[in-house]
């Protein structure tokens, strides 16, 4: 783990040195841990429905685009909005507290999911979650901020955002496991309840560092108006581009999240278990491995150019646009499954430096509300519209296929999962808007390149 510079005071029997605010490597080294388990959490909850997507979307008798509503806006609405308020109260007040309470109210709200008997049941709670997970992110970017330098912190930040494709595969694995045994409903259970044990263990073992102690100062007063912020924010062109980028890529990134396991089990005939496991383990391994390699390269090159922390996000999402989408378009699911391994690396190095040089854009009392307000826009737009939009795109796509078969006096909403011409339509109609969608990655990697052009003069560090 990346540390502070020499700490010469005594360790007391907490692993806190006796200087005040000082932590020791050990201990700053725990907190990232258990913070990275949040964040894992986090995601299970908000990407388990992609697993269980297709029994959730043929017991409630669903479209595609209400799938994607269920993935994405119903959540990301109120993750965004109330993101920006907490944030705020976690400048004045205790972040700890803040986040183990929003972990308890996610936990709960998924599990409460596995008792929804209708569309506006299981939506409402999934607005639950989204309520629960706007108090995640930004108060615990801060404290790994307040504990690690700015040299270190795109590789801290990026060791935390581990928790995105964990997240992801785990909820891919014990979903589709857990849902082809017992249904989708237990899947919600099993995933929500240890949630709860995690908010205690944050409330009762992680402390509230001193803002700016690891830039060597102490942050004492009050934190700027949210007015201040944004305007430290938008005067600056790099970091418009920089928003730019990462909420088109997430865009691009929630939407194929949400629909990969329902691509093999369409294109491929996998089961949901079958889904869950290729999903889980190639998604979530490649991205693991592209997240904390964005981080670690952007850190090392940064010190000698910083705009390696654009470069290497505008490289990456280039590399993977065109990989992505020849994966998808593969016939053969052993092809499709190594083709995309490749583009899930590429893809996924743009997180930790993104989160990084946005903390470093900022003062230390700003910096939850920085990060508050570029989750607003990358959730708002790519959560909430991501999936939707490839829904709508996929619905669209298949009824031209029905309309150019034989049988064509079908249409979508007569489909049911037992009718081969049905079956044959979706399969392709989600599989070609997989592809298409996979070209925005090269528009996300644009905004990156132009972001170089300004972040040397807009880095405060």
């Amino acid at each position: 783990m990346p540390e502070l510079s020499s700490e010469s005071a005594v360790i007391d029997h907490n692993g806190i040195s006796g200087t005040p605010g000082i932590y020791t490597r050990g201990y700053k080294a725990y907190v990232v841990g258990v913070l990275l388990l949040v964040y894992t959490s986090n995601f299970i909850d908000r990407t388990i429905l992609s697993a269980l997507a297709e029994p959730i979307k043929n017991d409630l008798h669903l479209a595609d685009w209400q799938i994607g509503v269920l993935g994405g806006l119903s959540f990301a609405v109120f993750y965004s909005i109330l993101g920006i308020p907490i944030a705020r109260l976690s400048e004045r007040h205790n972040r700890t507290w803040i986040i183990s309470i929003s972990v308890a109210i996610w936990s709960g709200m998924t599990a409460l999911c596995g008792t929804a008997a209708t569309y506006a049941q299981l939506l409402i709670y999934r607005v639950g979650v989204g309520v629960g997970e706007a108090g995640g992110t930004p108060p615990a970017q801060s404290i790994i901020s307040d504990l690690y330098p700015p040299q270190n912190r795109s590789t801290v930040i990026s060791i935390y955002m581990l928790g995105v494709p964990l997240g992801s595969l785990i909820g891919a694995l014990i979903g589709g496991i857990v849902a082809e045994h017992w249904g989708w409903r237990a899947a919600f259970f099993v995933i929500g309840i240890p949630g709860l044990v995690l908010a205690l263990i944050v409330a009762t073992t992680v402390k509230e560092p001193s803002r700016g102690q690891s830039e060597g100062i102490m942050e004492t007063g009050a934190p700027p108006a949210l007015m201040h912020v944004l305007r430290s924010l938008w005067t600056k062109k790099s970091v418009r581009h920089v928003f730019a980028g990462i909420t088109i890529a997430s865009f691009v990134g929630y939407a194929m999240v949400a629909f990969t396991a329902s691509y093999f089990i369409r294109s491929h005939a996998f089961s949901v278990a079958q889904a869950g496991i290729i999903a889980g383990i190639i998604g979530g391994g490649s991205a693991a491995a592209g997240t904390f390699l964005g981080g670690f390269l952007s850190d090392k090159f940064g010190k000698r150019d910083r705009r390696w922390y654009v470069w290497v996000p505008a490289l990456g999402l280039a590399i993977a646009a065109p990989l992505y989408a020849i994966a998808y378009l593969s016939g053969d699911w052993r092809a499709t499954a190594v083709l995309l391994i490749g583009p899930g690396i590429f893809h996924y190095m743009y997180l930790g430096p993104t989160y990084g040089i946005i903390q470093n854009m900022v003062g230390p009392r700003m910096r939850a509300t920085a990060i508050a307000v570029l989750l607003l826009v990358v959730n708002l737009v790519g959560l909430g519209l991501g999936p939707p939009a490839l829904g709508l795109l996929s619905d669209f796509l298949a009824t031209q296929f029905l309309a150019s078969g034989v049988e064509n006096s079908i249409t979508l909403k007569d489909c049911t999962p037992d009718l081969a011409i049905c079956r044959q339509a979706t399969a392709n109609g989600l599989k070609f808007a997989l592809a298409i969608f996979m070209a925005l990655f090269a528009w996300a990697s644009l905004h990156y390149h132009f972001a170089s052009r300004r972040v040397n003069e807009d880095l405060l560090h």
